[in-house]
């Protein structure tokens, strides 16, 4: 099962006794801080747990798989994620 925004809510409640309301304050805060960092291009480093970085992609050839049709794929930004190596130990049992 996926961790959601209800569920972090709901662990914060039970885990720190924050109100709901300030519960979900805070998850909404925290996550409009990281998605503004990532609009202006700047990484978010979370120490312990990873790296989102901003990259830029270039315009592409690439192709419609259904109808094979050739196509041109604009150039884009893609958020990618790095793990931290404490997390990677965690996952894989170390």
């Amino acid at each position: 099962m996926a961790l959601t925004k209800h569920t972090i809510v709901e662990q914060m409640q039970n885990q720190l006794g924050f109100p709901k309301n300030q519960s979900v304050e805070v998850t909404e805060t925290l996550l409009e801080l990281i998605k503004a960092s990532l609009e202006s291009g700047d990484d978010v480093l979370v120490s312990g747990f990873g790296k989102f970085c901003v990259k830029e992609k270039a315009e592409r050839r690439g192709r419609n798989p259904a109808t094979g049709e050739d196509k041109i794929l604009a150039a884009r930004r893609v958020v990618t994620f790095k793990c931290s190596g404490k997390l990677r130990g965690r996952i894989n049992g170390g």
